[in-house]
């Protein structure tokens, strides 16, 4: 059984764009096609490969499929280039996965370097770092840094650094909760800054001070930039990474949590796959600590 690359692309666009309508605008053919094409996929494969909703989700199927269109046409695009061919110059979306802080503190430099010596558009998708190597299996971005040393099936992994993170305040805010010092009683009534519900560096600097995170007050506030914006104004204490530590706060002690970052990207001889790979590398060089240096 083979499958059709213009169909396994068409699904892409269903997923890319939402709805059969927008597909069909990008592939430039009429809704009716985009429908026959998915339907003749799926009736060759005997599987359902896109739930019709708004916006369309992909099945379990329909992820494999997607991935299939994403790595031939991303092996299509290296192939024009090497013969020097029309097409080989052509713009790419390049689908990347990235945490929050990664992308705060160190990640979009090397993007800015790749965008403009090469003709690609990022496309980037952010998640927390313990997550984004699920958006790899789906096949919904072709590359992501991870906390996830274990590779995904079909793909390879190198490690990045690791990503420090301290306890921090500012001086007022660490003035008024902990004029008698950092104890476990005062830090059950502070209040503290989380990123999102699943983050967990917080909770886990409580936990090796002794305090149980349930009931302690927080503030939720989800974007890496206003989150160290919303310690540096003194909503809470926050742990900061140290690229991104504002002038003005104070460290509170206890524990540095330290992130070992991986780059995970699909296993493939594509040469500006690893191109984009190897300038994602050298800047975490520059930027992480080496997983030696952090012991």
């Amino acid at each position: 059984m083979r499958i059709d690359p213009e169909l396994a692309a068409t699904v892409a666009a269903v997923v890319d764009e939402g709805t059969l309508d927008a597909a069909a605008r990008r592939l430039q053919i009429t809704p009716s096609a985009v429908s026959q094409r998915l339907k003749a996929l799926e009736q060759q494969l005997g599987r359902v490969l896109v739930v019709r909703s708004k916006p369309a989700r992909l099945t379990e199927a329909g992820e494999a499929v997607v991935r299939l269109a994403r790595q031939i046409a991303l092996l299509e695009r290296d192939a024009l280039a090497g013969m020097d061919a029309e097409g080989g110059t052509q713009r790419i979306s390049i689908r990347l996965a990235v945490n929050a802080d990664s992308m705060a503190t160190w990640f979009l430099p090397p993007l800015a370097r790749l965008a403009e010596s090469h003709d690609l558009d990022f496309d980037l998708h952010r998640d927390d770092q313990d997550f984004t190597a699920r958006l790899l299996e789906s096949g919904t971005v072709m590359a992501a840094v991870t906390s996830e040393e274990t590779p995904v099936a079909g793909c390879s992994v190198s490690p990045l650094g690791v990503l420090e993170y301290r306890a921090m305040a500012t001086k007022v805010f660490a003035d008024r909760w902990f004029r008698d010092g950092v104890s476990r009683e005062a830090l059950a009534v502070a209040p503290f800054v989380d990123f999102d519900r699943r983050d967990t560096l917080q909770h886990e600097w409580l936990r090796a001070q002794g305090v149980p995170q349930q009931g302690v007050p927080r503030h939720y506030v989800p974007a890496s930039h206003d989150y160290a914006l919303a310690v540096g104004l003194g909503l809470g204490w926050g742990m900061l990474p140290l690229p991104q530590q504002p002038d003005g706060l104070v460290e509170l002690g206890g524990p540095t949590l330290r992130i070992r970052l991986f780059w995970q990207q699909w296993n493939l001889r594509s040469e500006l796959l690893d191109t984009i790979a190897a300038e994602i590398a050298a800047e975490a060089r520059r930027v992480l600590r080496s997983r030696s240096a952090a012991g």
